[in-house]
């Protein structure tokens, strides 16, 4: 179907903190680079944000910095809203869900699908605190993970081992603001039953939007295989949006619920301050013509392809979400990045250190982007791609077509003159870079265009390189002039294909070239510029990152590393109870256990396993293997060789992985819930018997 419009939607951030560069290559980059693009093309699109200020997450930030939910909000929507249109993130309107305008929309939306029977009431049982009076969510519930026994988990997840959780499976559920114990309590909700929508959704994603990403589609198939339930839409809480029904007092909308309609009150908002501009806010929602497209991360693939677009088709008047291209995760420096753990690069720190150089961290963003796989984020790349890229092919391809166009002909754009088969194989690279390029972001695949993009600086570069200008402009100014005036053709067309991905460099590209005229229509021409143009002042496009640069980000993370290791112990130590004591045994029991003393001689992992090690022992009885399930507690399991440590030595031997086992080594659980081998106080000869 050809629309007349799209409308781009991008994830609203929770205003509980700072944007970080996760956030950036998971969504923020890639949606700007597509509305770049399609205004280039001269398409008309609508690009739509704002701050998601209900979630739970503001709660809790407001509690530990002892001041009101408002006061955090307010705070973190201005610093987020700057971020942005620091790197360019061209939105066309970036709002909030405390604003007025969205607060009734949210209301009347709910209302309007209460009134027609949209919803289910239903009475369940959630956590409580007695002492304070109230209801808790997810993230305010704490308790021993079942699956890692960390101590700390939240009730949706457990940051240890990264499981998702609910509350109900928690060992030993506390408040986490207060550490008050928790009980169960009965309280009634409305519920949006998804189940009633499954068959239309099947039909609607599995059948009939193959095209997602695999990621997204599987997602999806994954939720609907396994059968939708009833999901709620109201909870107990004193902050969001109150419901508008009598007898609802004390509860709110659930966060899933109001923020996504944030997108169309935002919409609403813009068009009624500039109708003229805009138009009416209904065609850009319920106009069969207008394209939707959300880019969000995986971990509101659910909430986008199944959730929001159930509660547009109980309203029925609303058009429906054409793709959805969500990202995986980025890393950093090999750890998942996490706000609480302050393990992120923060954007308004980052152009402290780096002023100016927004570019390339889109450039590194794009270059990483993790559209099919989680991916990673290290400062040496970040330097290498700087510095090896856009400096040394890109930068550089540039600053030499100008400054010998300056030098050569008084900065002049010269004319091209008789080509030679080699010119003629340059530009014959450049000719369909408008349809590679065109295939390649009308199906959101970011980061290969922009590859695709960088390839076409080095074909130019290369061109410069091998056709010396430098050279030839001593005996034959004809052929410097048609070298010149290829290249400067090139780098035109470059500065309009790096424009969704550099909007910064591109615009003072813009400016050395004294162009402001340039269209995509353009793109793989070779006479953007005319011969006689007159360049303006040339100055670096991207500069070097020295070391030092790179070294005092990884210091600092090294710092924050250490200060989370530091404060895990303390909360683990803090939450910490002792095992109860076995029921009990006699000393009989104890003696027929042989208990005796070793060195470890080598300690390996145990191949095809995630979780044995294979311990050399000198026993002092000639030595012995012995197998132990502690890998996940010793990753680096050097650290035991030349250990002394306990085991039993009269266990019958066993068959593991292939290997036999001699024995059992002791250990102990940790606060943190890893094993720790038992040793002794001072060194004792090998075979020593323990009694």
């Amino acid at each position: 179907m050809t629309y007349k419009r799209t409308l781009v939607t991008s994830a609203l951030p929770y205003a509980n903190g700072p944007v970080h560069i996760g956030h950036l290559a998971g969504v923020y980059v890639p949606a700007d680079i597509y509305v770049r693009y399609l205004r280039l093309r001269g398409q008309e699109v609508l690009f739509v944000c704002g701050s998601d200020e209900h979630g739970v997450p503001v709660t809790i930030r407001a509690r530990k910095e002892g001041i009101t939910t408002q006061q955090v909000v307010d705070r973190y929507h201005e610093l987020i809203k700057r971020s942005f249109a620091d790197f360019g993130i061209s939105f066309d309107i970036y709002s909030r869900t405390t604003s007025q305008i969205h607060h009734q929309f949210a209301a009347d939306y709910f209302r309007r699908l209460y009134d027609n029977g949209k919803f289910v009431e239903q009475t369940t049982e959630q956590f409580y605190d007695p002492e304070t009076g109230e209801f808790l969510t997810d993230r305010n519930i704490r308790g021993e993970c079942p699956h890692c026994h960390s101590l700390g988990a939240y009730g949706d997840q457990c940051e240890k081992c990264g499981s998702a959780l609910s509350p109900d499976e928690l060992i030993n559920p506390y408040n986490a603001i207060n550490g008050n114990k928790l009980e169960k309590k009965a309280t009634s909700h409305w519920y949006l039953p998804l189940d009633q929508y499954q068959t239309w959704l099947e039909q609607w994603i599995l059948e009939e939007h193959k095209e997602w990403r695999p990621n997204v589609y599987g997602q999806c198939k994954s939720w609907l295989d396994s059968g939708l339930k009833p999901r709620a839409v109201t909870r107990d809480l004193d902050w969001g949006i109150p419901v508008p029904v009598e007898g609802a007092e004390g509860k709110v909308l659930y966060v899933w619920f109001d923020a996504p309609i944030g997108y169309i009150s935002n919409t609403k908002e813009l068009c009624d301050a500039q109708p003229e501009k805009y138009g009416k806010w209904e065609t850009w929602w319920k106009d069969k013509e207008t394209r939707l497209i959300h880019f969000i991360g995986k971990d509101n693939i659910v909430f986008h392809c199944i959730v929001f677009p159930s509660m547009l088709k109980a309203d029925g008047s609303y058009i429906l979400p054409d793709n959805v291209p969500s990202n995986e995760f980025l890393n950093l420096e090999g750890d998942k990045i996490s706000t609480s753990r302050n393990w992120a690069v923060w954007l308004n720190e980052y152009l402290d250190d780096f002023p100016g150089k927004q570019d390339v961290l889109r450039y590194v963003l794009t270059a990483n982007a993790p559209e099919t796989k989680d991916n990673d984020f290290t400062w040496s790349d970040f330097q290498a791609r700087n510095n090896n890229e856009l400096v040394a092919i890109y930068g550089n391809f540039v600053n030499r077509a100008l400054v010998l166009t300056r030098k050569y002909f008084g900065g002049k754009v010269p004319e091209c003159h008789a080509l030679t088969e080699y010119d003629q194989q340059t530009i014959a690279n450049f000719r369909d870079v408008k349809e590679r390029l065109e295939g390649l972001l009308d199906t959101f695949h970011f980061r290969d265009a922009q590859k695709e993009v960088m390839n076409l600086a080095r074909i130019g570069n290369k061109y410069l390189a091998d056709t010396e200008p430098w050279s030839t402009a001593k005996t034959d100014m004809e052929r410097t002039s048609t070298i010149l005036g290829i290249a400067l053709q090139i780098v035109a067309n470059l500065s309009i294909a790096f424009e969704p991905f550099l909007p910064f460099s591109s615009k003072r590209l813009r400016e050395m070239l004294r162009v402001t005229d340039l269209r995509w229509e353009q793109l793989g021409k070779l006479d953007l510029l005319p011969a006689g143009h007159e360049l303006g002042e040339v100055s670096l496009l991207f500069e070097k990152i020295e070391d030092a640069a790179v070294q005092g980000q990884l210091d600092r993370l090294a710092r924050i590393k250490a200060e989370n290791e530091r404060l895990q112990k303390e909360e683990d130590m803090k939450n910490w109870q002792p095992v109860p004591v076995k029921d009990a045994t006699s000393i009989d029991d104890f003696d027929k256990m042989d208990i005796r003393v070793a060195t470890v001689l080598d300690c390996q992992p145990v191949k095809k396993s995630e979780r044995l090690l294979a311990f050399r022992l000198d026993d002092g009885m000639g030595g012995r293997t012995i197998l132990s399930g502690i890998a996940q507690s010793y990753p680096d399991p050097s650290v035991l060789i030349g250990k002394q440590v306990l085991y039993i030595a009269n266990f019958p031997p066993r068959k593991m992985m292939g290997q036999t086992s001699e024995g059992m080594i002791l250990s102990a659980v940790n606060a943190d819930g890893k094993l720790v081998v038992t040793t002794v106080s001072k060194e004792v000869r090998n075979g020593a018997q323990v009694g």
